[in-house]
């Protein structure tokens, strides 16, 4: 058993929704897909790199960080193990050899000191119950100069899924998805938020340029409705609905998400991110 100190994520992405993220994780590289490409740019990848992947969850970026680093090797953290295992296999499915996963807490895994050149994360970074112990180790993880990319989510009121969820408001009891400063997944939404941490943990040069990517949420609208509401959030609120209420929030989802039916049929919300670049 790894040393783990994040209980509340560690025992949170080992149920139902590490293992609803593992199932689905081709419909998640949809949605997210489209940050792959600038955050690997902003990490600046050398064939021989030493990179690690936080929060890597099923391992899409830790996969396409081995590919540009052929004779280097990537690493992928996580404390999933559902994920974990879907990453491995998919991996050895597609022949890469300079790959491993490890499933660990980056507030406190041993990682040898100086062992990487840049470390990244794809919405992976978020929820630490510690941050700047997080960076702090990930920060000694680096050798002198090292690379720190990593994309997060900007305010709630940009990301398009948050509005789809919003529109069930007076049909479920939707919440604030948008609480900064606390682990989730808007902890990291104010700028000077990302500062202050990565300044605590020893990082300089630190960046954020606003991104965005329209990634596919389903096949049509009521493929896009399903699975929204199978998400941890969509399921969080259903079972908290009678039948009626259920079927009401099915319907209403569908109808706000035939808005965002793109020319291929396809339902595309847009996400906007920090993508965030710091100096070891």
């Amino acid at each position: 058993m790894p040393d783990i100190v994040n209980i509340d994520q560690e025992q949170a992405w080992n149920g139902p929704e590490g293992a609803h993220w593992a199932r689905h994780q081709d419909r998640w590289n949809a949605v997210n897909g489209g940050f792959d490409e600038p955050l690997l740019n902003a990490a600046g990848i050398s064939a021989s790199d030493r990179v690690l992947d936080l929060g890597c969850g099923s391992g899409q970026t830790t996969r396409l960080a081995a590919l540009r680093a052929p004779r280097g090797h990537a690493l992928g953290l996580d404390l999933s193990a559902p994920m974990l295992a879907a990453g491995r296999s998919r991996a050895e499915r597609e022949g890469i050899t300079n790959i491993s996963f490890a499933r660990g807490d980056a507030q406190v895994h041993p990682f040898e000191p100086g062992g990487f050149d840049a470390a990244i994360s794809r919405f992976g970074v978020m929820f630490y119950a510690d941050p700047v112990a997080a960076f702090r180790n990930v920060h000694h993880a680096l050798r002198p100069g090292g690379r720190l990319a990593f994309v997060c989510p900007a305010e709630a009121g940009l990301n398009g899924w948050v509005t789809a969820m919003a529109s069930l408001r007076g049909v479920l009891p939707v919440g604030d998805f948008g609480k900064p400063g606390l682990p989730g997944m808007f902890s990291l939404a104010a700028p000077e938020r990302v500062h202050d941490v990565l300044g605590a943990a020893g990082f300089t040069g630190i960046g954020l340029d606003q991104v965005h990517s329209d990634g596919v949420w389903g096949q049509d609208a009521q493929d896009a409705a399903d699975f929204l509401l199978g998400t941890g959030p969509g399921r969080h609120l259903m079972e908290q609905a009678d039948a009626t209420a259920r079927a009401g929030a099915r319907r209403t989802l569908t109808d706000h998400l035939r808005d965002h039916v793109a020319a291929d049929g396809t339902v595309r919300l847009r996400s906007t991110a920090w993508l965030v670049t710091a100096d070891g």
